[in-house]
């Protein structure tokens, strides 16, 4: 496993690496930016069982073990490094289906549980770096802020030669990856019914 320390990433001006205390935050932006987005509002159905699960995420996975970022309170990207480990701790677990039963029912709790397979099946071997989410409250969004986002962090790849991954989870934004260098490598379909995702892949320039 490759730290993204050692990626020697340098954030652009008005970014801030974001700690394990900034976790209930990066999951407010994760929700608020996709609380109309497709495939979640199918997983999850509402807003607070969004933010339930991005803060555990932020919290247990990507905080502690990855990079995470942000715009003052508006926008935020979570990251994890070559072979990093995507699970929640098993410490972690309870809490946050206890949490996701009362937001968003069983219904809820056994999507996000599919999802988590299914995205995990699909995981390229080749070691690269992961986009988790990035997120953009709506008020701010087409102001740059993804760009700035994303930038730092695709730079340090360059440098490194890897590779970076996601999951786009709106069709909508499949052109702003695609103008970063991502490129469509397939489709994910989680379940009969289910908006599909589409894992997009960016070899370092």
């Amino acid at each position: 496993m490759l730290a993204m320390e050692a990626l020697e990433i340098e954030p652009s001006e008005g970014l801030r690496r974001a700690g394990r205390e900034d976790s209930a935050l990066l999951g407010a932006i994760t929700a608020d930016a996709f609380r109309e987005d497709p495939f979640n509002h199918w997983t999850f159905g509402n807003e607070t069982a969004m933010r339930h699960t991005f803060t555990g995420y932020a919290r247990h996975v990507y905080t502690p073990r990855g990079y995470c970022c942000r715009a003052a309170d508006g926008a935020a990207a979570m990251w994890l490094g070559p072979g990093g480990d995507k699970e929640l701790p098993f410490h972690a677990m309870p809490g946050l289906a206890a949490a996701l039963l009362t937001s968003g029912g069983p219904r809820a709790l056994m999507r996000g549980m599919a999802a988590d397979a299914a995205l995990a099946a699909h995981k390229p071997q080749t070691p690269h770096v992961y986009l988790f989410t990035i997120a953009v409250r709506p008020a701010l969004q087409g102001q740059g802020y993804g760009r700035r986002l994303m930038q730092p962090v695709l730079k340090a790849c360059d440098r490194a030669r890897l590779p970076a991954y996601l999951e786009s989870s709106n069709p909508a934004n499949l052109g702003f990856y695609g103008s970063l260098g991502f490129k469509v490598i397939g489709e994910i379909q989680i379940a009969p019914g289910a908006p599909p995702m589409t894992p997009m892949w960016r070899d370092a320039r």
